[in-house]
C-alpha cells in the first residue's frame, strides 16, 4: 500500500463510474445531477475583464492586485455587512478547494491536533485533517459539545452541502462565543451564501455574530456558483488579520498565486449583481420543478432551504436509489459520501440545463 494510500480514502466519486455507465445509456442520454458544476455561461463581461488583462507576463502576486483586494472588502462590506475591513483582513486563494484542502497544512497542524467538521459534510475536510497527520473529529448537531482540549480547527458549513441547511444566527453566536473562550479557530464555508432559497444565510463575519470584530473567525468565498467562475478558480478568504497574515507569507513561500487575468475578472464579476440575480432565478426554476417531480415520484427532502442541492430520500438504502435513479438515466451522488449520516439520502444537483432538468422531469413522471 502507497504512502498516500494509507492516509487517505479511495476517491469518492470513483465509485459512481457503474451507475454513470447505467446512466448514460439511457436513449435520451444521461442527466448528471451529481457533481454540481455549473454549465451556464459565464457573464459576457466577465470574460471581457480576463481577456483584457491576458497580456499579464510578470509573475501575479499571491495578495492579489490593491483592486482585487478592494473588490474583496467592498463585497464583504455591502454583501455580508461586515464591517471596518481592511485589506489585512482579505487573501485570494486558488479556488475554495485547495484552500480546505491544505488550510490545516499551512496552520501548521499536525499528530495531536484535532480538526472538527459537520457529520454530513463536503468530503475535503476530512482530507485536510488527514494530509498534514491531524486527527479529523466528527460532530453533530451541536459542535459547541466537542472537547476543546486538542481541538484547534472548527469547520463551519452554512449553507451546507450536502444538505443545504442554514445555521441561524444565534446558533452562529453561541458558537462563535464557545470556540473564543476555548481559543478554537472557526472557519466558516460559507460558498453557497447568495443561494438562499427558504432562509437567508448569515455569515460569521457579520457584526450581529462576532461583535463587529474578526478575531477567531476566518470566512471562505468562492465565485464558482455565484457566477459561474468553477472553470476559472476564483476564491478568497476573510476574517482575523492574524491568521490571514500568516497564511500569506506561508503561500508566498509556495507560490499560491491567483493568475492575474482570473483577478481581473473576480473584479468585475464581485462588482456586479445582475447577473448574480440572473443566475439565482435560473436555479430557482430549475430547483422547484425537480422537487416537484421528486416529491411526485415518493421522495422526502429535507432541509434544502438553501445551496444548490436537494438532499433527497426514499428510505433505502443510498445505492440503492443511486441504482434506481440510474436505471432513468439520471445521475445523483450516493448520501454517504457526505458520512454515515447521510447513508439513507442521496444529493441531487439542480446544475444541470433546463434541457436536461426538463428530461429528469419526464422521466420522473414516468
Amino acid at each position: 500500500m502507497s504512502a498516500v494510500s494509507s492516509r487517505l480514502p479511495v476517491f469518492p466519486w470513483d465509485k459512481l463510474e457503474p451507475y454513470k455507465a447505467t446512466a448514460a445509456a439511457h436513449p435520451d442520454g444521461i442527466v448528471d445531477l451529481s457533481v454540481g458544476t455549473p454549465v451556464d455561461p459565464v457573464p459576457a463581461f466577465v470574460r471581457e475583464a480576463l481577456s483584457a488583462a491576458a497580456d499579464s507576463p510578470g509573475y501575479p502576486t499571491v495578495w492579489g492586485t490593491p483592486a482585487l483586494r478592494d473588490a474583496i472588502k467592498g463585497w464583504l462590506e455591502k454583501r455580508l455587512g461586515a464591517r471596518s475591513v481592511e485589506h489585512a483582513n482579505v487573501l485570494p486563494v486558488v479556488g475554495s478547494k485547495e484552500l480546505v484542502a491544505w488550510l490545516p497544512t499551512q496552520l501548521g497542524l499536525g499528530a495531536g491536533d484535532q480538526v472538527a467538521f459537520p457529520s454530513l459534510a463536503y468530503p475535503t475536510y476530512e482530507i485536510g485533517a488527514r494530509l498534514c497527520g491531524a486527527e479529523p473529529v466528527v460532530y453533530g448537531d451541536d459542535p459547541t459539545a466537542l472537547d476543546p482540549a486538542r481541538l484547534k480547527l472548527l469547520w463551519l458549513n452554512s449553507p451546507s452541502n450536502p444538505t443545504g441547511r442554514v445555521l441561524a444566527k444565534d446558533e452562529l453566536v453561541r458558537i462563535v462565543a464557545w470556540a473564543r473562550e476555548h481559543g478554537v479557530l472557526v472557519v466558516s464555508d460559507e460558498c453557497y451564501l447568495e443561494l438562499g432559497w427558504e432562509a437567508e444565510p448569515v455569515s460569521v463575519l457579520h457584526p450581529d455574530v462576532c461583535g463587529g470584530g474578526f478575531e477567531g473567525l476566518v470566512a471562505v468565498h468562492s465565485l464558482s456558483k455565484r457566477s459561474n467562475l468553477a472553470g476559472y478558480r476564483a476564491a478568497f478568504i476573510a476574517g482575523d488579520a492574524d491568521v490571514l497574515g500568516e497564511l500569506l507569507a506561508i503561500r508566498k513561500h509556495g507560490g499560491m498565486m491567483t493568475a492575474a487575468p482570473v483577478q481581473a475578472a473576480t473584479v468585475a464579476a464581485l462588482g456586479d449583481d445582475t447577473h448574480v440575480q440572473e443566475q439565482r432565478a435560473r436555479y430557482a426554476a430549475r430547483r422547484r420543478v425537480l422537487r416537484e417531480a421528486l416529491e411526485r415520484h415518493g421522495f422526502r427532502i429535507e432541509h434544502s432551504e438553501a445551496s444548490l442541492y436537494l438532499w433527497a430520500t426514499r428510505d433505502e438504502d443510498c445505492w440503492a436509489t443511486v441504482g434506481h435513479l440510474a436505471g432513468l438515466g439520471i445521475l445523483v451522488a450516493p448520501g454517504d459520501f457526505y458520512g454515515e449520516a447521510g447513508a439513507r439520502f442521496v444529493r441531487v444537483a439542480f446544475t444541470a440545463t433546463d434541457e436536461r432538468v426538463e428530461a429528469a422531469v419526464k422521466r420522473l413522471a414516468r
